[in-house]
Formats: structure tokens, C-alpha cells, sequence
């Protein structure tokens, strides 16, 4: 008689996601996996859920294929993989397609791939000659590898959703960084956005703080990383700024957007963004930049590069919790962002 795996083992539950077997189970067990790039944030998500990550393993060889196996019995169950593609960017990506593809081929019923931080989302338009438009070639990947469904966080565009035929559940770290702020009862409070294609969004951020905008008008003239903000759309003069985006690569933007809002009489600046990739030497420039504090989430784990002294890291772990777990019992996603907009207004 051949031998049955063991259940996967229940740590202590974040008591807010608690509920009964019947109500978490209703299509099949839930598995949630890691790909290496995202392990960390994949034990605390799961920490919050109440479940151990699904055993597995990772293997990279010599000349650098990338080996994958899993390690539980997936059949019949659904299955989550978090993996982000942040740095090695295609390593992570083609590790990500390598799991699908294993998840699917192990008989899984439903194969959700969990992407803290979409990397190729900036390429997600053709606004010069001859250029890939890069998004739409991963989602192209990940649906072929067999991803029955995605959820990802901060797209640096929301439209690449369409991209993708499969369904895309797209999560906001906004809701967390308002309350990491509005803890601090920073006054005379000002949101600005370094630049209009995000000021829609920092318009959401002003209604949760009922706060006014400004808005940078940045120029960015090639490919190298670096912006000038130019002139800035509104008053800052005497007031606190909270400069707000969607990811950092060399702190650039940011650190040009604090320099130009201190030229206009700003008091304090902050800045918060989803993503904090961080290029190299870009946390030396951060630290030594007039933003007096920087906070990111721990959708990237850094390795290469170390946070600068003025910045800090608060989990979406339980964002994400919650979101796999709606999608589990096959509920709405988008009831966690509605509870945050109507507690706001």
C-alpha cells in the first residue's frame, strides 16, 4: 500500500482570516508555493493565511539552466506560486514559468501566479520605433507556461491587465502606506505626484489623507535611468510633502522631486512607493537626498543593494493573504480596496 503524504503542517492564524476547513476548501486544498525570488514575503503571506509554504526545490545548474520540482501532491488542488521579477529579472521570470508549467503538468486544478512586483510592466507601450512592447510579450509567456490566473500588485500601467486573456487581480499597497502615515499625524500635509501619469493615483492618496496635490512636471530625455523635474503644478511653500509613486530604480525621480519641492519653501518630505528596486548606488543617493524618510513594502526582498538609513519596509504580507484567500473561495478582490475608500470617505 503506497503511503499518504502527510498534511501540510498549521502554523498560528492571523485571527482576521480565520475560518472553518468548509469555508477555505470549497475547490479543492489550498497550496501555496515559493519561487526562490519572493520566499521571505511567501512565509510571511502564509503565516498570515495559517498554512506552511508547499515543500519544493530549486535548482540552478552550472551553465544556468533552472531546475524545478515539486515536492507535495498537488493534484486536484489549488495552487498560488509567488514569485516577483525583480533582480535577476529573466532568471525569476523563466523560474516563474518553469513552476506554472510543472504545477500544471502535476495536475493542479487551478494554477494562480502570484507576482509581487511586475517588472516588465514599464515596457508596456510602443512609443518609439522598432521597440518590443514588452509587457504584452510576458503575459504572451505566462499564459503559455498555463497561469490560469495572475495577481500582481502596483502596475506600473493598470491597462496591461488587458494584455492578458486570463484573469488579472490587480492589488494596491496604497491602502497600507495611508495607515503607515496617518499614524504619524504628519500636519499640514501635501500629496505629490513626480509626474501627471501618476497623478490620478496620487489624487486616491489625497482623498484618504483629504489632503491637496501637487504635481511635478518631469522630463525624461533617454534611457538612463535619470528624470528632471522641471517645475512643480501647486503650492508647497510651508507645508509637508509626502511624495508618492509606484517603484523607485535609482531614486532619481524621487530625489529630484524633494530637491524641487525644499527650492519651493517645502518643510519636511517624505516619499513612499510600492517597489523599491533599487539600482546600484541608488540607496547612497537616497540617504543623502533631502527626503527625510523613505518607505517601501516588502514586495522585493534586497540583497544586492542595502536599504539607506532613511528609509524603512512595512509588509502587504496580509494584503496578499487576503487576496489569495478571496480568490480560494472565489470572492470578490476588489471588496478590500471598497472597505479602505468608504472607511476614507
Amino acid at each position: 500500500m503506497i503511503p499518504m503524504l502527510s498534511e501540510t503542517p498549521i502554523l498560528a492564524m492571523d485571527q482576521s482570516l480565520i475560518c472553518s476547513p468548509k469555508e477555505v476548501d470549497p475547490y479543492g486544498e489550498l497550496k501555496i508555493f515559493a519561487g526562490s525570488g519572493s520566499f521571505r514575503l511567501a512565509e510571511a503571506i502564509c503565516r498570515k493565511i495559517g498554512v506552511s509554504v508547499a515543500r519544493s526545490e530549486t535548482k540552478i545548474f552550472s551553465e544556468g539552466n533552472i531546475f524545478v520540482r515539486v515536492l507535495e501532491n498537488v493534484r486536484g488542488r489549488d495552487v498560488f506560486i509567488i514569485q516577483g521579477t525583480d533582480r535577476p529579472v529573466n532568471d525569476n521570470l523563466v523560474e516563474l514559468c518553469f513552476w506554472i508549467d510543472a504545477l500544471k503538468r502535476a495536475s493542479a486544478t487551478q494554477v494562480t501566479a502570484v507576482i509581487p512586483y511586475f517588472s516588465y510592466a514599464k515596457g508596456d507601450k510602443k512609443d518609439e520605433p522598432r521597440v518590443s512592447i514588452r509587457a504584452r510579450v510576458v503575459a504572451d509567456m505566462l499564459e503559455a507556461a498555463g497561469a490560469d490566473r495572475v495577481l500582481t500588485m502596483d502596475l506600473h500601467s493598470p491597462q496591461i491587465q488587458g494584455f492578458f486573456k486570463v484573469p488579472v487581480d490587480h492589488l494596491y499597497a496604497m491602502p497600507v502606506l495611508v495607515d503607515e502615515f496617518k499614524r504619524r499625524n504628519i500636519p499640514d500635509l501635501v500629496i505629490a505626484s513626480p509626474d501627471v501619469g501618476f497623478g490620478k493615483q496620487a489624487y486616491r492618496y489625497a482623498e484618504m489623507f483629504r489632503a491637496p496635490v501637487v504635481i511635478g512636471n518631469k522630463m525624461r530625455v533617454d534611457h538612463n535611468e535619470q528624470a528632471e523635474v522641471l517645475d512643480i503644478i501647486g503650492n508647497v511653500e510651508g507645508r509637508n510633502v509626502l511624495v508618492v509613486d509606484d517603484f523607485t530604480i535609482s531614486g532619481g525621480t524621487l530625489i529630484e522631486m524633494a530637491r524641487a519641492c525644499k527650492e519651493r519653501g517645502a518643510l519636511d518630505v517624505y516619499a513612499c512607493v510600492s517597489h523599491a528596486v533599487f539600482a546600484k548606488n541608488a540607496a547612497q543617493k537616497i540617504g543623502e537626498s533631502p527626503i527625510k524618510e523613505l518607505v517601501v513594502t516588502d514586495t522585493i526582498h534586497h540583497t544586492a543593494e542595502s536599504l539607506p538609513p532613511n528609509a524603512r519596509i512595512i509588509s502587504v504580507a496580509s494584503l496578499f493573504a487576503k487576496a489569495i484567500l478571496s480568490i480560494h473561495r472565489r470572492e470578490s478582490v476588489s471588496r478590500l480596496f471598497e472597505s479602505e475608500e468608504e472607511s476614507a470617505s
